[in-house]
Parts: structure tokens; sequence; C-alpha cells
């Protein structure tokens, strides 16, 4: 049987060959002038003219005096017809570096190559570049799998770069992942917002209920945070001076990882001073509809067996209360909770569930039962109405206890000027009416670090330093944020499929 060793092993015999000859086979510059794309795309163009077009071999057939190369760079792939004895030149004076047709059992599919032509068709008409030399960019060492063979999973996260060049599809993605971004960037710059970046590590991390990464800094020797959430310090810019900012960057979140979770992601944040969380829907319900029709071009997504229309036709998306949801679907009262209630509901969701029969599962669930306030129960049972909720919607109004940073409502303090966009089982963002009243804000956070000097690791920390900035004076202020997770919601794939290097736990292995 053949091996990967037995195929590397031939390939450093042709790479000795190739230096024996003189020929460097990693030169430092190419001569491309066009891309394969471009010959495609516009072939009256440049039909007849001449070219040089590098990519990478994905196929190689030679016949005696007749070859047929294949070459693939980012903007297509196009056949290099080479015919021994022809009078097209090298790419360029560089000719020691060039194979003809006798050479081409020195080259292999992966290496990187380039070539000077004229640009035709062939007698099967098939678009080519007509050349009799090939010039050598870098050897490579290592077969690309075929398709068919390279579906595992796990090894497709661990080489991501093959995966990418093998499961085009993989990469058409990140494309699409980068114009997700892009096209944020151009809504909030359209509406006046200015990005400012804000630090990645915390002495005090906060803006979230989540379990945050520790590092340490050696040139102050003290232990920091990584941030959970851009929200605090874009509020120190409010407070500031500015008006609109907004921050894209990755955060961190020591969690599990499931089809929705990953511990490191890239999010979005932003706030707009003297606007409100009716302003925000307003706002934001525009820029999702924007950024998917520009990311996918269209508005119409089945995701997760949910058929969506971020259209509404036509119509702004409902607003639901949180306490009418859960009213309706559990008979819960969110402002009196019954623990017992809230107990049972939660221990016989899990019995329907798959993980019935994971002891794990079930001792994670007990300790949460045992451990988490009556606001963090109903959180969960939430939870369990929002991931069959089709959507769009906004969630609004949530109990005070779950949002530490948002206003209430004024005709009902013990909910706030919260609003979360519901959509396919997910919420797609999170946004308040930001609180700038310290001693308000102060109590809240003394109310959080008490739960989570209890047990709560995902309860938010006591931060002076953000309530010493309110007390210069925050004006009103409209805060959101979302995640990737919106990106892979609506394209339709996991979070590791979402992101072009995933995190997977370290193997050893012989190399």
């Amino acid at each position: 049987m053949v091996t990967l060793a037995d195929y590397r092993d031939e390939r450093i015999k042709k790479l000795e060959e190739i230096k024996r000859r003189g020929i460097d086979p990693y030169p430092s510059h190419s001569f491309r002038d066009t891309f394969i794309g471009d010959i495609l795309d516009k072939f009256d163009e440049f039909q007849g003219r001449e070219v040089v077009v590098a990519g990478r071999i994905t196929t190689i057939r030679s016949f005696g005096k007749l070859a047929f190369v294949k070459i693939r760079d980012y903007t297509g792939e196009v056949q290099l017809f080479m015919k021994d004895g022809g009078k097209t030149g090298p790419a360029a004076s560089d000719t020691v570096s060039v194979f003809s047709i006798s050479d081409l059992k020195l080259l292999d599919t992966g290496d990187f190559v380039e070539a000077r032509g004229m640009v035709d068709k062939s007698q099967t008409g098939e678009i080519s570049v007509f050349t009799d030399n090939i010039r050598l960019l870098t050897k490579s060492l290592r077969p690309l799998p075929g398709r068919d063979g390279f579906t595992n999973k796990e090894e497709r996260f661990r080489r991501r770069y093959v995966d990418m060049n093998v499961n085009l599809e993989v990469r058409e993605r990140m494309v699409r992942r980068s114009k997700f971004w892009q096209t944020t960037r151009d809504f909030m710059n359209a509406h006046g917002f200015i990005e400012i970046n804000t630090p990645v590590l915390e002495h005090t991390t906060g803006g979230a209920d989540a379990n945050p990464f520790t590092t340490h800094m050696d040139a102050l020797d003290e232990d920091f945070y990584l941030r959970i959430s851009h929200e605090l310090p874009l509020k120190r810019l409010l407070g500031a001076g500015f008006e609109k900012v907004y921050d894209i960057g990755p955060r961190f979140r020591n969690e599990g990882v499931d089809d929705e979770h990953l511990p490191e992601h890239i999010a979005f944040e932003s706030y707009a001073a003297y606007e409100d969380y009716e302003d925000g829907m307003n706002l934001y319900e525009e820029m999702i509809k924007y950024v998917a029709k520009e990311t996918w071009g269209t508005l119409k997504f089945n995701v997760g067996g949910f058929e969506i229309d971020l259209d509404n036709d036509g119509k702004p998306w409902p607003r639901i209360k949180y306490a009418d949801l859960l009213k309706e679907k559990y008979n819960v009262d969110v402002f009196n909770p019954d623990r017992k209630q809230l107990e049972q509901i939660l221990r016989d969701d899990f019995e329907k569930s798959e993980d019935r029969n994971d002891k794990a599962a079930r001792k994670t669930l007990e300790h949460t039962l045992e451990t988490a306030s009556d606001a963090r129960l109903l959180d969960h049972i939430w939870k369990l109405i929002r991931k069959t909720s089709a959507g769009p919607y906004w969630l609004v109004e949530e109990p005070l206890a779950l949002s530490p940073l948002a206003k209430v409502v004024p005709e009902n303090p013990e909910v706030t000027q919260r609003f979360h966009p519901i959509i396919a089982g997910t919420e797609m963002g999170n946004g308040y009416s930001e609180l700038n009243d310290p001693e308000d804000q102060l109590k809240r956070f003394e109310e959080q670090q008490a739960l989570r000097d209890a047990g709560d690791a995902e309860a938010q920390m006591l931060d002076t330093d953000f309530v010493e900035m309110l007390e210069y004076g925050m004006p009103p202020a409209c805060g959101w944020g979302n995640s990737e997770r919106n990106f892979w919601l609506l394209e339709g794939v996991s979070g590791r499929e979402g992101v072009p290097f995933p995190l997977i736990k370290s193997r050893e292995k012989e190399s």
C-alpha cells in the first residue's frame, strides 16, 4: 500500500533533482500579469493576446509531444496547452527555471507554476493558454487529497488550508463571512458611526454573562481577563464625548463548544448617544436586512427547518414581551416565580431530550437546579421557547435581574428596555437603552458580584472604574451587539464550519 510518506519521499527526490539542475524551486518573484478568471470571463478580449498566468497545478496529462496541464488561481482554473518545440518563450529571462514537456515528470499536482502563452481555444473548444514552457514557483512535497478522500470533519478542521483547496465551497464561505462584516461596517459608517478598536485585555471584564479566560502579563506582573464583550470600553467613549461608536473584533468566553457557540469568535457592538431601544430596533432591523441582502442576495432563508422571511411581507417585525411568552407557553409568572415549578419544567424537558441517558448532562442539570438563581432558571426556560421560534420578532422587556446594564421601563420598573431579534430559534443580537445612573448601576453591579461570589461564574463583576465614569456623566444611549453567530445561522452551518481555523484539541503525531 502506497502511503503519504511514500509520496513525500518521491517528491523529495524530484526536489533534489531540480536543485541539482541549478533550478530554484522556491523563487521569490512571479511575472504573472493576468488573472485566470479574467481570461474566462472576457475571452473575446483576451483571445490572441499573450499573457502570463500562475497558479497551482490540479492535473497533468502528457502525450508525447503534447501535454495538458490545468492550473488554478484564486479566480479560476485554465488549461495550459503545451506543445514540444513551439514558438512561445519562457515567462521571463529566467530560462533556467522553466520546464518543457520532457521535464514534466519533475512536476506534480499541487506545485505552483506560471506560464507565458497565447490565449485561444483548443480543438475541443476549451479556453487555454498555449505555451511550451512552465516556470516552477513552488515545489509541493505533499499531495492534496481528492475531494472524496477528505471528508472526515476532524481532519478537515485540523488542516483547513487543505480543506479550502479540496472543498472550494468552504473557501467561498469565508469570502461571504468577510462580506458579512464589511457590509456591517458599510452600514454603520453610512449612519454616522465611528469604528474604534477597544482593548482585549482587561483588569475587570463585563458587559455580558459569561465565564472569562484569564492570562498573565509579565511586564506588569498582573493577571488580566480576555474580554467577553466590547461594551464597557465603548460606553466609556460615550462618556468621552463620542456620540456614535462601534467595534468589530474577537471576544472570548470560556464555555462549551456547540453549533452556536465558540469560545473565540468575532463580535460587533455599537452605541448611539441620545437614542433609546425604540430607535435601536428600527435601526438594527434595517441593518440585519441590509447585511443579509448584500451577503447572500436574498432575505428568505431555510434554516434548521425554519422558513424565514426577514422582510416579513414588508411589515415591521412584531414585538413580544418576555413575561407574556413565558406565561403563554409555561404559565410561569416571571415577577413571582415558583422555584419548584421552574425546576420541574426544566426536569420535564430534560426527560424528553436526547441527553436524558447522559450521566454528565444529568449531573450538569442537577447542579444548575441546585445553584442557579431564579432569574437564571427563567432564562433557561426562555431558551426552551426560543429554540422553537421561527421569527423574526423582537423579544422585549426582559426582567431586571437578567439585564444589569439596561434601563427599566418607566411604567414597569421590574422589566428593562432590552430587545433581542429572534430568528430561526436563536437570538440574533442584544440591545437596550443603556443604564447611565451611577447609583443604580453600582447597586446592580453589587448584586451581580454577590451572585458571582455565591458560585455563578457567569454573573458580572463589580467594575468601580465604570461606575466612576458614569459619575462624570454619560448621555442617554442605545447599545447593540451581535456576533458572527448571525453569519453561521443564515449560512446554515455550525460555528466551527463557519470560521477559517476552528479550535480543536491538539494531537501529537509524527509528521
